[in-house]
């Protein structure tokens, strides 16, 4: 497969385009012709600047609390290597692959957009090593999100200049042997450019994007597997009424609703019991709409305000071409990006707490009327007793994650820096969290498919029916007790990867609604 190409202008990126990292996919980079333009008249502005002997923060002059510091101009390119190398204080295990490569194209591209001063051979540099694989490894730990993510840029700008490690073609090897094999030299930094390297939010927007398009899929993947479990537990279809949809008004509602109806269509197992004795299913079936519909709202916000940001320019200080301005400003803190991610981690908390209800209503034979543990000969066989055991530890495991980052500041810098976002925390915890609901939603997804066994001479709907069958590729029935990790694990991949909401929306012919 060839690789997905991407032009880089600082205003055209789309959160789609990220879909190749998160995959593991190859793609390369180019710079469009206007940002080439854009990123030369910026640079000539910083060269003027640099000859008047101006004293201008970032150009001339110390950082943080040192900006009153006048730095001489035979000292401007060590001043940069300093700055960058100074900054490496990056703990913790290295930030996915993916996740870098993201950081990657999000910061070639806010430079791109022509305010930050760097030179075009700078970025040139940045897009080789790029389209070649060299991908740095970068610590997790170390960011506050105030001057942008200070230490993880840092990381991911030395790795140029040739210090530390990086994978390449896979392998773990130093940055300087890796640039070598490339026939790369260290990148050299002049006036302005280490400053531009590492101010900036692209490590928290790089695991906020990758994070987004995992949370899109499980909004329509939580929709599948509760279909499911609809047909399992013999549930109504009745709550998910498009007119009751128009009396709440909100529009995630109408979503869910329409997708599980969709899921549903030609089901002979609800049909079945449309007038059975029960009067109404248990909220985390009937409530649906409302529950899945408010991640749906929720998921919306934030990607709304990941799509602006992931063209946004966010180092300092900013230079304005045009007017041969440059104004000093917060464009670097990374509060937007850091509400948004706490509240996906606090909206994705609410999809495996009512899917770990669901699995709990199909293995409790008080509750789904089903053998016990969904076992054919309960007792002697446990069944899926401790899935569901597992799925609370994981959806109890999140609460603890959801306590938000974003209220928390620690100022830093001599007070210089006295509100900070803690961004990258937040984005950390989401990722965290969004693991967790991949399991979670995957284990019912087993469960659903065992209750169906007891009652297949019923015709599921169209789109409940290709969820099963699917499983079943990667699943066998759960006759006996067996080791099931491994039947989790499938399971897992099958939902996260994104197969069951492709196949579903194959046999259907249409796309669900994220």
């Amino acid at each position: 497969m060839s690789p997905a190409k991407l032009i880089l202008d600082g205003s055209s990126l789309k959160l789609e385009h990220f879909r190749p990292l998160l995959e593991g996919a190859d793609v390369t980079l180019s710079l469009g012709a206007g940002a080439k333009t854009s990123v030369r008249r910026a640079r000539a502005q910083v060269e003027r600047t640099v000859k008047s002997g101006a004293v201008v923060y970032g150009l001339t002059t110390g950082f943080g609390r040192l900006k009153n510091v006048a730095i001489e101009t035979k000292d401007l390119v060590e001043l940069q290597r300093n700055l960058v190398l100074s900054h490496c204080c990056g703990v913790g295990e290295p930030m996915p692959p993916g996740e870098v490569r993201a950081m990657q194209v999000l910061r070639l591209n806010g430079l791109a957009r022509g305010h930050s001063g760097v030179r075009l051979e700078t970025l040139e540099h940045g897009v080789r090593l790029f389209n070649a694989g060299f991908v740095p490894m970068v610590p997790q730990q170390g960011s506050v999100g105030a001057s942008g993510d200070l230490a993880p840029l840092a990381h991911l700008a030395a790795a140029s200049m040739g210090h530390g490690r990086v994978w390449l073609g896979g392998k773990e090897m130093t940055a300087r042997a890796a640039l070598r094999r490339l026939g790369e030299s260290p990148l050299e930094l002049e006036a302005k450019e280490g400053l531009a390297l590492i101010n900036g939010t692209e490590c928290m927007k790089a695991t906020g994007a990758l994070l987004a398009l995992r949370a899109a899929n499980l909004s329509k993947a939580a929709d599948i597997v509760a279909s499911l479990s609809l047909e399992g537990l013999f549930g109504s279809v009745k709550p998910f009424d498009a007119r009751l949809a128009d009396l709440k008004g909100h529009a995630g509602h109408a979503r869910t609703s329409a997708n599980v109806r969709a899921l549903l269509a030609e089901s002979q197992v609800l049909a079945s019991h449309a007038d059975c004795a029960r009067v109404q299913d248990p909220y985390s079936l009937r409530c649906v709409p409302q529950i899945h519909g408010a991640y749906k709202a929720a998921l919306e916000h934030v990607l709304a305000v990941l799509s602006g940001e992931i063209n946004a320019v966010t180092d300092n200080p900013i230079l304005f071409p045009d007017t041969d301005e440059v104004v000093s400003a917060g464009q670097f803190h990374g509060q937007p990006v850091s509400m948004v991610l706490d509240y996906l981690g606090l909206a994705l908390c609410t999809l495996a707490n009512v899917s770990e209800r669901r699995i709990e209503q199909l293995v409790n034979p008080d509750l789904s009327h089903l053998p016990a543990f969904l076992t054919p000969k309960p007792g002697l066989n446990s069944g899926l007793m401790i899935a569901q055991v597992t799925a609370a530890a994981l959806a109890s495991e999140n609460k603890v994650y959801a306590h938000p980052a974003s209220v928390d500041t620690v100022p830093t810098s001599a007070n210089q820096e006295d509100h900070v976002s803690m961004g990258v925390t937040a984005a950390r915890k989401a990722r965290l969290i969004c693991d967790n609901v991949e399991r979670v939603l995957a284990i019912e997804w087993v469960a659903a498919a065992q209750a169906r066994e007891f009652h297949r001479e019923f015709k599921a709907g169209r789109g409940a029916e290709a969820a099963y069958q699917l499983l079943r590729t990667r699943v066998r029935p759960l006759a006996q007790d067996r080791y099931l990790a491994d039947d989790l694990e499938a399971a897992r991949e099958l939902l996260a990867g994104g197969a069951l909401v492709q196949s579903v929306e194959r046999e259907l012919g249409r796309e669900l609604e994220a």
